[in-house]
C-alpha cells in the first residue's frame, strides 16, 4: 500500500510538473512572463491603502492568482517548476489521497481575487486534482485597479498608469495643458508629475506676495521646462533610440538624469542638451536590441 501510494504521487508530481514546464514553453514562445503574480510587485504598484480580517472561508481555487513568496517557484497555473518542491508536494498530494484533513491556507484577498500567504503546496496540488474549493483564512486589501486570472505585470502597469492618469485628469481638470501629448506609460509619473509643477511653482512664487495658482505654475512649468526638453528629444530623435516609450517618459527620464548629473559633478552649469545626449550614450539600445523589442511588441498577446 505504501509503495502504491509512493508511486502515485511521483505520478502525479511528474505530470504537474510537466504540465508547468509546457506552460513555461508556451509563455515564452508568446513573449509572457510564466510566474504567478508577485504579491508584493502588485501591492507595490496598486498601493492598498486598508487591510482587513475576514477569517475562514471557502474559496475558489481558480480564484488564486499569485503568491506573497513563491511566485517563481510555480506557474501560472499553480502548477509545480522545481524539482526541489517534490518532496513537499508528494506528501501533501499523499496526504490528500488518504483523506487527511490538511490546515487551512493563509491568503490575501484583492478584489475577487487571491494571493498565497502559506499553502503554496496546497493550492499546486489542489489545481492538479482539479479540487474547486479550498478552506483559507483571509485577510483582505482594498484596491481600485481591476485583476485577473492570467493578468501580466505589464497589464498590470498599464492600468494603474491609466489609472493614475484618470485621477490627475479628475483632481486639476488640467484643459489648460496639452494631455494628449503629456502621455506617460510608467506608474508614478503622473504623481511625479505634480511634484514637478509645485517645485516649479514654488520658485515661480519666490518674492511674490500672492501665491500662483496651481494652473499658472503647470503653464509657466509646460513652457519653460517640459516643452524645451521635448524640443531637445525631438532634435536628438531620442524615440528612435527608445522604442514603446513616449515623449513624456524621455521628459520624466532625462529630467532624473540631468538632477543627477548636476549632483555628481557639484555644478548647477550641466545644460539639458548635455544631459539628454548623455542620456541617450548611457542608456539607448542597440540596433539588434531594438530589433528584439520591435519583434516582441509585434507578436506579444498582452
Amino acid at each position: 500500500m505504501a509503495s502504491n501510494l509512493f508511486h502515485q504521487t511521483n505520478e502525479d508530481f511528474e505530470k504537474a510538473k510537466t504540465r508547468g514546464r509546457i506552460q513555461s514553453v508556451l509563455s515564452t514562445l508568446a513573449w509572457k512572463n510564466s510566474d504567478l503574480l508577485s504579491f508584493y510587485a502588485v501591492t507595490d504598484l496598486i498601493k492598498p491603502r486598508n487591510e482587513t480580517y475576514r477569517g475562514m472561508q471557502i474559496i475558489p481555487v481558480s480564484q488564486i492568482i499569485g503568491s506573497e513568496g513563491r511566485y517563481q517557484d510555480f506557474s501560472q497555473a499553480f502548477y509545480p517548476k522545481k524539482e526541489l518542491l517534490r518532496s513537499r508536494w508528494r506528501s501533501i498530494d499523499g496526504a490528500v489521497k488518504q483523506y487527511v484533513i490538511l490546515p487551512p491556507i493563509s491568503v490575501y484577498k484583492l478584489g475577487q481575487w487571491y494571493f498565497v500567504r502559506d499553502g503554496n503546496h496546497r493550492v499546486s496540488v489542489a489545481k492538479a486534482q482539479g479540487v474547486e474549493f479550498i478552506d483559507a483564512e483571509v485577510v483582505e486589501l482594498d484596491s481600485q485597479i481591476p485583476l485577473e486570472a492570467g493578468l501580466t505585470m505589464k497589464q498590470l502597469r498599464r492600468r494603474v498608469t491609466y489609472y493614475e492618469r484618470k485621477r490627475f485628469i479628475e483632481q486639476y481638470q488640467p484643459t489648460f495643458l496639452p494631455m494628449d501629448e503629456i502621455v506617460f506609460s510608467s506608474p508614478g509619473s503622473y504623481p511625479e508629475l505634480v511634484h514637478h509643477i509645485q517645485v516649479h511653482k514654488y520658485y515661480l512664487n519666490e518674492g511674490k506676495s500672492e501665491e500662483l495658482s496651481f494652473e499658472e505654475g503647470a503653464r509657466s512649468w509646460y513652457e519653460n521646462v517640459y516643452k524645451p526638453i521635448i524640443d531637445e528629444v525631438r532634435l536628438q530623435k531620442l524615440l528612435l533610440a527608445f522604442p514603446g516609450t513616449t515623449e513624456a517618459d524621455l521628459y520624466m527620464w532625462i529630467v532624473r538624469h540631468w538632477d543627477n548629473l548636476k549632483h555628481m559633478s557639484g555644478s548647477h552649469e550641466v545644460s539639458i542638451e548635455s544631459a539628454a545626449s548623455d542620456y541617450k550614450t548611457r542608456f539607448s539600445k542597440s540596433g539588434l536590441r531594438r530589433w528584439i523589442d520591435r519583434l516582441k511588441i509585434k507578436f506579444s498577446k498582452d
